[in-house]
C-alpha cells in the first residue's frame, strides 16, 4: 500500500522532532560526561571496596541536588538571551561576575592535570607504554577539536560517543561480576560506616558538583542558538544526571561485589582495574580501563570548557564556544593540565590546595546566586523556581554550606 503525502509529511515530522529531542539532550549528557571524571571513578571505586554496597545511598542524594540545580541552570539559561555571569554582573556588579570566573578557572586549571594523568595512565595501562606520549596525544587531540567551526556540535557528539562507551564498559563490568540484588537494596537505606565520613564528604562535594551545574546554562544556549525553534523546559537534563548516577553507582556496585568480600585495598581507579584481572581475566581489567578513559578524557574536553567559558565570560569576551578567546583560554587550561601533568605525574600539594581552597569559596557564592537569579521573576517569568525546587534548592545550598565548611576545617585547622 502506497504512503499518502499526508503520512509521509508525519512520518517526516515525528523523525524531526525525535532528533530535536535526541539533541535538546545533550546539555545535560555533556555536564555528565565532564562531572565523572576520574576522580569520581576512583572515589566511587574505594567506596565499594571499603565499605561494600552500604554507602549507595549517597549516590542518590548527590544526584537529587544535582538535578535540582542543573535544572534550575538550564531554565536560567533557557530564559534570557544573555549568559548566567552578563546577568550576575547586571544584578550585582562586575566584581561578583569576575571573581566566579576567574574562581571557576583557577579550580578547572588546578584539577585539569588529573584528568589528562588519568586519559595518559589508562592508555599507556592498555598498550604497556609511556604515559607521557598519551598525554601529549590526549591533550592535541583536545586542542585541535577547538579548530572545527562547530566546535558545540563536535564536543556534543564526542561526549554522546564517550558516554556510551563508559556505560557499555562499566554496566558490562558490573554484569559479569553478578552482584546480589539484596545488597544494591540494602544499600540505598542510609548507614554511615565507622571511618567513612571523608569519603562521604568527598563523593557529595565532587557529584554535587555547582560549578557543573551552572555550565548547564551556557551549553543550553549554544543548543539554543543552534536549533532556536525547538522548544526547550529544562527537564532535558535528567537523562544526563540519572546517567551520572548509574555510572557512579555501578562503579561501586562492581568494587563491592569484587574487592570487598576479598578485602583488597585500593588506592586509584586504575588499582581498580588490575584488581579485576586475577578475578575475571583480561577481558573485564580492560573494559573498566575503557570506562576510565572515557571518564578521563571526557573530563580533559569538558573541564577545560568550562574553565575557558566562564572566564571569557567574566572577562568580557562573552560564553559562547564559537569566541576565538574562549577557545584560546580551553586550550590554555588543556596545555596548563599536560604540563604539570608531565613535569610532576600526579596533582601536586600546592595545586590540590588552591583548588580547594577556591572552592570551597567560590561555590557557596555560585549556588547562592543561581538560586536568587533563579528565582528573580523579571528574569526568569514563567520559568521562575516553583516551591519545590525552592525547598530543595535551600537544602542543597544547606548542604553546600556544610561541606565547604568541613573542607575548609579539613584544609586550614586539621
Amino acid at each position: 500500500m502506497e504512503k499518502t503525502p499526508a503520512t509521509a509529511n508525519g512520518n517526516v515530522q515525528k523523525k524531526h522532532s525525535y532528533k530535536a529531542w535526541l539533541q535538546s539532550l545533550g546539555p545535560g549528557l555533556i555536564t555528565a560526561a565532564l562531572v565523572f571524571g576520574p576522580s569520581k571513578v576512583t572515589i566511587a571505586s574505594i567506596m565499594g571496596a571499603s565499605y561494600g554496597f552500604s554507602l549507595l545511598w549517597i549516590v542518590a542524594v548527590a544526584i537529587f541536588f544535582m538535578i535540582i540545580f542543573t535544572t534550575m541552570a538550564a531554565r536560567v539559561g533557557i530564559a534570557t538571551s544573555e549568559s548566567l555571569l552578563s546577568t550576575i554582573s547586571r544584578k550585582w556588579g562586575i566584581p561578583a561576575r569576575i571573581v566566579i570566573g576567574v574562581g571557576v578557572f583557577l579550580v578547572t586549571a588546578s584539577f585539569q592535570a588529573g584528568n589528562s594523568i588519568g586519559a595518559g595512565i589508562t592508555l599507556a595501562e592498555a598498550t604497556h607504554s609511556s604515559k607521557t606520549i598519551w598525554i601529549i596525544v590526549c591533550n592535541i587531540a583536545g586542542i585541535s577539536i577547538l579548530f572545527f567551526r562547530t566546535f558545540y556540535k563536535m564536543l556534543e557528539k564526542i561526549m554522546i560517543g564517550l558516554i556510551i562507551m563508559m556505560l557499555f564498559a562499566f554496566m558490562v563490568t558490573m554484569i559479569l561480576s553478578h552482584p546480589p540484588v539484596t545488597g544494591i537494596a540494602t544499600g540505598f537505606v542510609p548507614t554511615v560506616p565507622t571511618g567513612s565520613q571523608k569519603l562521604i564528604i568527598a563523593f557529595m562535594a565532587s557529584c554535587f558538583s555547582i560549578v557543573g551545574a551552572i555550565y548547564q546554562s551556557y551549553l543550553v544556549q549554544e543548543r539554543k542558538r543552534l536549533r532556536p525553534e525547538v522548544s526547550l523546559t529544562g527537564k532535558e537534563t535528567l537523562p544526563g544526571m540519572l546517567i551520572l548516577g548509574f555510572m557512579s553507582a555501578t562503579v561501586m556496585i562492581c568494587a563491592a561485589t569484587v574487592l570487598h568480600p576479598a578485602g583488597i585495598k585500593i588506592n586509584n581507579a586504575t588499582d581498580m582495574a588490575i584488581a579485576l584481572e586475577p578475578v575475571f581475566g583480561n577481558a573485564a581489567s580492560g573494559l573498566f580501563l575503557v570506562g576510565l578513559f572515557g571518564a578521563s578524557f571526557s573530563s580533559l574536553l569538558g573541564n577545560a570548557a568550562l574553565g575557558g567559558t566562564l572566564l571569557g565570560d567574566a572577562l568580557g569576551y562573552g560564553g559562547q564556544l564559537s569566541s576565538g578567546i574562549v577557545r584560546t583560554f580551553i586550550a590554555v587550561i588543556m596545555i596548563i593540565g599536560a604540563s604539570v601533568a608531565i613535569t610532576f605525574g600526579k596533582l601536586p600539594l600546592e595545586l590540590i590546595v588552591l583548588a580547594q581552597a577556591v572552592t570551597i569559596f567560590i561555590v557557596p557564592f555560585i549556588g547562592i546566586a543561581l538560586y536568587l537569579v533563579a528565582n528573580d521573576a523579571t528574569v526568569m517569568g514563567p520559568l521562575k523556581n516553583n516551591t519545590f525546587t525552592n525547598i530543595a534548592g535551600a537544602i542543597g545550598l544547606i548542604v553546600m554550606l556544610l561541606l565547604a565548611v568541613s573542607n575548609a576545617i579539613t584544609l586550614f585547622f586539621s
